[in-house]
């Protein structure tokens, strides 16, 4: 089991909030326990599902043009 922390920053985009959530949205379709903060989304599962689903996010914002994906994975027991 990994830990993933991720934040989405959309670049000069109009509606910034509509990448981010879209990119959270995946999340329901993965294999992954998430939860979302003020600031990051923490991602708590297999290995695999956590990396496949940061890819779907990256994925999914980068569909709205520029963005910067910034993430901390750890494999520290919570």
């Amino acid at each position: 089991m990994i830990c993933a922390e991720v934040t989405i920053y959309p670049l000069k985009h109009n509606n910034p909030e509509s990448v981010i959530n879209n990119s959270i949205r995946v999340l329901q379709n993965e294999n992954v326990d998430y939860k979302v903060g003020s600031i990051s989304t923490h991602l708590h599962g297999r290995e695999e599902d956590v990396w496949r689903s940061l890819k779907e996010m990256f994925d999914t914002a980068q569909e709205a043009g520029e963005v910067n994906m910034v993430v901390t994975i750890s494999n520290a027991a919570d």
